[in-house]
């Protein structure tokens, strides 16, 4: 532009080329250009062919493959396997339209698609579709406004079974060998039931005697023992939740305390189900536990650990899966 301006004040064409050290040709191409398209004829563009241009695949296409892999597994199709990769994307590719493709290039398409290689969340084959949409449509919403109304209290509950010899998350070690863990060899295991709330309350009980009808009506009682409210406790559909046991004891403390079930095969809908996670991390990083009392023991130093910072029982229920307990109900309980 600079060039061009110097030209339009009156300068020789050789002259400008020597001031931007340029060639005269080159001078000639951009008062072409200027003459032709003005200002705009000038500004600099990238090089190369533009998003899209020349491409073997057809937008009909690349949107057909896109889409097949966002509501398929590779065997739906035909293919092996569960999980999409670049080399199963390319084999989709061929089988549609006999283009091979390598690689790098499935990875440029599935770049251009907003696709990326992530870790899949797990759903049981069980689970009914249904039963969770009429869960976070009606079931849910219906749960919140009579604990609502009802100035009550709601609390996601959920049991855990917690052995010794669980080794979680990863450790430091000399490249090529692989670090050793010592644990007891001895078999015992300790159980825990826990509910959480939305403003970061936690129960729990532990226990090590199995998980059974019995369990669930001391638990219940214990729990309605610390409000002054009732209870709506949200839980799964294990035999002992439904037990003629536990009916008749709700039956008696019925403006105490209601059970609702979430739907079948879904612990994602749980917060609940994140302590319990957060549990089994936790345990390795402590004290290894030699004896069913000593684990026990650190069982019950993390549920104080967690009830000491309300914060950290809040969060769970930040998880992308139990996210509509809030998201939903903005004001808490």
């Amino acid at each position: 532009m600079l060039a061009v301006s110097a030209l339009v004040e009156g300068r020789d064409r050789v002259e400008v080329a020597a001031l931007f050290k340029v060639s005269v040709r080159a001078v000639d191409n951009w008062w072409a250009k200027w003459q032709a398209g003005g200002r705009g004829a000038l500004l600099s563009r990238a090089r190369g062919r533009r998003v899209g241009e020349h491409q073997v695949l057809s937008e009909a296409e690349q949107a057909a493959v896109r889409q097949a892999v966002l509501d398929h597994i590779p065997s739906d199709l035909g293919l092996s396997g569960q999980l999409w990769t670049r080399g199963q994307t390319g084999e989709l590719i061929f089988k549609l339209y006999r283009v091979r493709f390598t690689e790098p290039g499935v990875g440029k398409y599935l770049k251009r698609w907003g696709l990326t290689f992530q870790r899949p969340d797990k759903r049981a084959v069980e689970q009914d579709p249904e039963a969770v949409r009429l869960w976070h449509e009606e079931t849910w919403p219906a749960i919140r406004a009579r604990a609502k109304a009802e100035n009550a209290e709601v609390l996601f509950g959920d049991q855990v079974g917690i052995r010794p010899d669980q080794v979680t998350g990863r450790t430091w070690g000399a490249k090529g060998t692989t670090p050793i863990v010592r644990r007891t060899g001895n078999r015992f295991s300790v159980n825990a039931m826990s509910a959480i709330s939305t403003r970061g309350r936690m129960h729990f009980m532990v226990f090590t005697e199995s998980f059974d009808a019995k369990v669930m009506c001391r638990f219940l009682a214990r729990l309605v023992g610390h409000f002054d409210r009732k209870i709506h406790l949200i839980v799964d559909r294990h035999s002992a939740h439904r037990s003629k046991t536990v009916r008749a004891w709700l039956a008696g403390h019925k403006d105490q305390i209601e059970l609702h079930f979430l739907p079948s095969y879904s612990p994602e809908l749980n917060p609940d189900e994140l302590v319990n996670a957060d549990l089994k991390r936790s345990l390795p990083h402590t004290h290894r536990a030699r004896n069913q009392t000593e684990l026990a023991a650190e069982t019950r130093r993390f549920f104080h650990r967690r009830q000491r910072r309300p914060h950290i029982v809040r969060g769970y229920f930040g998880g992308p899966h139990v996210r509509y307990v809030l998201d939903e109900n903005p004001l808490s309980f």
